[in-house]
């Protein structure tokens, strides 16, 4: 999907970009990638350069289709909230009364209160595989992150989880997590529907977000994945194995093909970058037509204290998503209260409400277009491009 935004180019903000964007192309960080920034709710740039398939050269596209690995996230959280709203979930419910069998337990065997917020801020006590060695029981348990293991159901991946100890007691530390994925499997048992369902009916059915899903509405548009290598980025195949900091993804990007691979709420769909801007302009605008105001401001509010600065110094976590709580920190040039977040297919965005701004940045190379220096140069090109002359 194109951005239904009425389109106002502007230049100098096109050019900034352009240069950005053709550079990482130069130097061979990136394949391809898809670009859009709205300012006042205005499309002020709408960005395609590189390839969607490098073997097949087959240019990049403005409606291209990315498997949007944790941009998933946000979505699945605005249905879990809408569902607050309607009083079918409540924050501090806890996670048992839906999934009786999900119990993990402490190092010292006890199995402590996980709730519905602990899930949507990352502060359950539960963990991901990629962040863990090799040795540890994510690994030998055979947990799933939602980007691997095709045919595996969510049950068996609950199952797994559940016997794996908890990294802390739930609410008193903050680690990023597959606690999304738990609170797909909670939706999906409150709603009485299957999660695609429940999040096309309240998210991205009223969003007109029409080519994201938890599968691919045309193949013909999906852009190919690739991951960072030398002397250019390498095409991942049927399995890939990306390291990243100290641990390593696991990649199996056919996995959204398969009908029997459950719908991971923290990985699982494929989408535009127009209808991710769809998405985020509603945010910024206050929720209508899927949330409530009052909703959003709480989504929007950092929820964890401090507990997230180990993210990064001046950042807290909301509800889907990292919140700006002092820019001072980080030197960023974005505001108090912005939000981010990203996926490791190579993705990033933001939006600053101070400033009016949504940014969303599409790229088919993990991990250069998710944690490397073309986040921060778009970034900078953007507040650059726009401040007053």
């Amino acid at each position: 999907m194109r951005s239904p935004l009425p389109r106002s180019p502007n230049p100098r903000l096109g050019a900034g970009l352009d240069t950005v964007l053709g550079r990482a192309l130069a130097e061979r960080r990136i394949v391809g990638a898809v670009v859009l920034v709205a300012h006042d709710g205005q499309l002020v740039h709408a960005g395609v350069a590189g390839l969607a398939d490098r073997e097949a050269a087959r240019p990049m596209r403005e409606d291209a289709i990315f498997r949007l690995a944790s941009i998933t996230k946000p979505i699945v959280a605005a249905a879990a909230m809408r569902l607050v709203e309607t009083g079918t979930l409540a924050l501090d419910q806890p996670v048992t009364r839906w999934l009786p069998e999900f119990a993990p337990q402490l190092a010292d065997g006890t199995a402590p209160t996980i709730t519905i917020a602990h899930l949507l801020s990352h502060t359950a006590g539960l963990g991901y595989g990629f962040q863990e060695p090799e040795d540890g029981p994510y690994h030998r348990l055979g947990i799933s992150d939602g980007l691997d293991q095709p045919g595996l159901s969510i049950t068996e991946n609950l199952d797994r989880l559940a016997r794996a100890p908890l990294f802390y007691a739930p609410g008193t530390g903050w680690r990023y997590s597959l606690a999304m994925d738990v609170l797909g499997a909670v939706i999906e048992q409150a709603a009485g529907r299957p999660l695609p369902d429940v999040v096309r009916t309240l998210v991205t059915g009223p969003l007109g977000m029409a080519d994201t899903g938890f599968t691919v509405t045309d193949r013909s548009r999906l852009a190919a994945a690739y991951a960072n290598g030398e002397p250019e980025p390498t095409r991942m195949g049927a399995e890939a194995a990306v390291f990243l900091w100290d641990g390593s993804v696991r990649f199996a990007p056919d996995r959204i093909f398969d009908p029997a691979s459950y719908p991971s709420g923290g990985a699982g769909m494929a989408g535009t970058a127009g209808d991710i801007l769809a998405f985020l302009e509603a945010i910024r605008t206050g929720g209508a037509p899927i949330l409530r105001p009052e909703t959003v401001g709480t989504m929007m509010r950092n929820q964890v204290g401090a507990m997230a600065e180990t993210l990064e110094p001046g950042w807290g976590f909301g509800y889907g998503w990292a919140v700006v709580d002092d820019p001072t920190p980080t030197g960023t040039p974005q505001s108090a209260g912005t939000i981010r977040w990203g996926g490791v297919y190579g993705h990033s965005w933001f939006v600053d409400p101070a400033c009016r701004l949504s940014v969303v940045t599409l790229t088919n190379t993990a991990f250069e277009g998710m944690a490397g220096a073309l986040t921060l140069e778009i970034r900078d090109a953007v507040y650059h491009g726009l401040a007053p002359r």
